[in-house]
């Protein structure tokens, strides 16, 4: 009966053009195999959760429900326990005079259907959803982080303020305590928090997370908790608890289900007492693929093209909290197959990846970038990944590494693409070695992703072209919309959409996740030529745009815009210099 049902659902697939008919027997032979689920061996081929849903839906007769869409009442989601939910991944999303609206990820889990009927005793109308949706709608169980940690402090008959160092301890173990950290960490794994800041003041402590890369104040807590709270925290990462005029750095995870996130832990001594910074971490092995991270096509080739080379320098520029980090780890998630090596020399280590040799750099006992590197060139490396370039030393030892023959992929503080070549000349790297060795050389930053339910169309007024001619220049951009197809031949800018950020109860004022603006340009003999002659950035970058057509950060910002991924005003905040 499995069988036929996974049939259905490749054959729906096919229909709705989601795979090919070649790609669904694929899928069928490693069925028959036993290695990998239907879901999971679907997943492999990109297909989303809720084309997956959708087939499923059709497949079985069952109807199909987008949860993203649905205001969910308390009184409604509460039907069903949360334990029930999530081990059945089941939700009541709807009830009406027809009786209560469930949507379940498997249909033919009639056991906690007939459970959910005999509980209400009402008819139970059966719809599928994809397993990310009800993830997200399971987020609805928890209250406000405010709510939470009040009815937290209301049942506790007291906390110590100022506490000694002997009781700390003890203090770290009350139950309130417990609680009120335990709830801070959640809500911040349900909000897709990059960070969490505990910050004391004279008479308080404020609860602050970061969001889609801006601070948001979440709550504020009395401050006859923070000796407790940041206790509690110090035991979860094996710190000194008894340690406050020194910063310290440690490491906890969190595991469930729907999450395995990590978090790196950062105290500080401040005038109030200590302050806290957790940078969460997700370790589920869901980490972007290249195709993920905002490339445009012909970028995206480019890429593709210059990592696959069996040696070379691949650079990656921009300011601290930019993405660069993510932008290796999805090329070493493609290079990273059986018949490789690879090793990285990283500060700090981000994300753990199997398969891969990952060394933490620790200037304390001497093993710092350019020590690390030269022991794993000793190491049999087919790709190395250095963290970071910030000195001569590990300059030279990369461009050495890239030399004798690896693939190299590194990071660098620049602002663009081009200024990378004359930041490595400063740190007295020969421009003859840079010319043979620089593969390709990309400059990103990150910029909020309008949120799909409330983003507003708008036409471009006289304001708005006038903000894009201060930028770039705007005849040349509107020819750029125009070979993307997303401007016609005859259009003006008048006749060009925009799109705003409006914000609803599923976003963060308008905007949900982050991805990439780019610049990026690969080594051709002309750059060489250039580069091994006194060159400026700017000189390379016009004859990068002139030579390869190179996009500026700034222009593939607008093309997002017009492709309703982000607005104008989030361009300009993030990729003006």
């Amino acid at each position: 009966m499995a069988e036929r049902v996974d049939e259905n659902i490749l054959r729906a697939l096919v229909e709705l053009q989601r795979i090919s008919a070649e790609q669904g027997a694929q899928v069928l032979a490693v069925l028959k195999d036993g290695k990998a689920s239907l879901h999971d061996a679907l997943m492999e081929y990109g297909v989303a959760d809720e084309d997956y849903a959708k087939a499923y839906a059709q497949a079985s007769g069952v109807p199909y429900v987008d949860l993203r869409s649905v205001q969910i009442k308390k009184e409604v989601l509460d039907i069903i326990p949360e334990s029930t939910a999530r081990e059945h991944m089941v939700i009541a999303y709807d009830q009406d005079d027809s009786g209560v609206k469930i949507a379940i990820e498997n249909p033919a889990d009639r056991q906690i259907v007939e459970f959910i009927h005999k509980k209400v005793d009402v008819p139970i109308i059966v719809a599928v959803a994809s397993v990310a949706a009800i993830r997200e709608a399971l987020q609805k169980y928890a209250g406000s982080l405010e709510a939470d940690v009040e009815q937290v402090l209301k049942e506790a008959k007291g906390v110590k303020a100022n506490a000694r160092d002997a009781d700390l301890s003890k203090v770290a173990e009350d139950l309130p305590i417990i609680k009120i950290v335990d709830a801070v960490l959640r809500h911040a794994i349900s909000k897709d928090a990059s960070d969490i800041h505990i910050e004391p003041t004279e008479t308080a402590v404020v609860i602050r997370y970061r969001i889609d890369g801006i601070l948001h104040d979440m709550m504020v807590l009395p401050k006859a908790v923070l000796a407790g709270v940041v206790a509690r925290i110090k035991i979860l990462s094996n710190l000194k608890i008894d340690e406050h005029r020194l910063p310290q750095d440690g490491r906890f995870k969190m595991e469930s289900d729907d999450y395995n996130v990590a978090f790196r832990v950062s105290t500080l001594p401040v005038f109030d007492g200590e302050k806290i910074v957790m940078r969460l971490l997700d370790e589920s092995g869901n980490g972007l693929t290249i195709d993920k991270i905002g490339l445009s096509k012909k970028d995206l080739n480019m890429f593709h093209d210059n990592i696959a080379k069996p040696n070379g320098m691949i650079l990656v520029t921009g300011p601290t909290g930019s993405g660069k980090t993510t932008t290796l780890y999805a090329a070493m998630r493609e290079l990273n197959t059986k018949d490789v090596n690879i090793s990285t020399i990283e500060d700090p280590i981000e994300y753990r990846m199997k398969r891969i040799n990952q060394t933490q750099v620790q200037p304390k006992i001497g093993l710092t970038f350019s020590n690390g590197l030269r022991a794993l060139v000793r190491q049999d490396p087919d790709i190395i990944m250095v963290g970071e370039i910030r000195d001569e030393e590990t300059a030279s030892l990369a461009v050495n590494a890239a030399l004798t023959g690896h693939l190299v992929l590194s990071t660098l503080h620049t602002n663009s693409a081009t200024g990378a070549i004359p930041r490595l000349m400063d740190m007295k790297i020969e421009p003859f070695l840079l010319a043979s060795t620089i593969n390709i050389v990309i400059a990103q930053r990150l910029v909020r992703q309008l949120c799909a339910s409330c983003k507003k169309e708008v036409k471009i007024n006289d304001a708005m072209k006038s903000s894009i001619q201060d930028i770039v220049d705007a005849d040349h951009m509107l020819e750029l919309l125009k070979q993307e197809g997303i401007a016609q031949k005859e259009d003006a800018w008048e006749q060009v959409s925009f799109y705003e950020a409006v914000g609803c109860s599923r976003c963060h004022e308008g905007y949900k996740s982050r991805i990439g603006v780019h610049e990026m340009f690969e080594m051709s003999p002309s750059l060489q030529k250039m580069i091994t002659g006194n060159v400026t950035a700017h000189e390379l970058e016009v004859k990068a745009r002139e030579e390869q057509g190179m996009v500026s950060m700034l222009e593939d910002g607008i093309l997002k815009v017009a492709q309703s991924i982000t607005s104008l005003e989030e361009v300009l905040r993030v990729a003006k210099e």
